[in-house]
């Protein structure tokens, strides 16, 4: 079993930075593809960002746009994800997740084995 803990969400305002992170346990960590995804308010779940076992295959959705950052430490067992110029929009529950190795794509949650219990993120105008 797999057991993944979110952290480092909060309040901020816009422009504002955070970090999330997302310690791992149970098995080793880097088996595991690891994602970000979020889910707003009353809104679907949505993709936000993928890294693959080894960090050298990142893919993020459109509307990061350059302001988060996906990265892994294997040593620590933590993935993290960095939001820079936050916005009213990104306030969501962040959720990680974890998959085995798979050809499924990367946007798709269902391809994934293991999920956090989320950590909100709200963002004031």
């Amino acid at each position: 079993q797999v057991t993944l803990v979110e952290s480092g969400g909060g309040l901020v305002q816009a422009g504002d930075s955070l970090t999330l992170s997302c310690a791992v346990s149970g098995r080793t960590f880097s088996m595991y593809a690891m994602a970000w995804f979020r889910q707003a308010p009353g809104k679907d779940l949505e993709f936000v960002a993928y890294i693959n076992r080894v960090g050298d295959s990142i893919y993020y959705e459109d509307f990061v746009k350059g302001r988060f950052t996906i990265s892994r430490d294997n040593a620590k067992n933590t993935l993290y994800l960095g939001l820079n110029s936050l916005k009213p929009e990104d306030t969501a529950v962040y959720y990680c997740a974890a998959r085995r190795p798979n050809t499924s794509n990367v946007r798709i949650e269902s391809s994934y084995d293991y999920w956090g219990q989320g950590t909100q993120v709200t963002v004031s105008s």
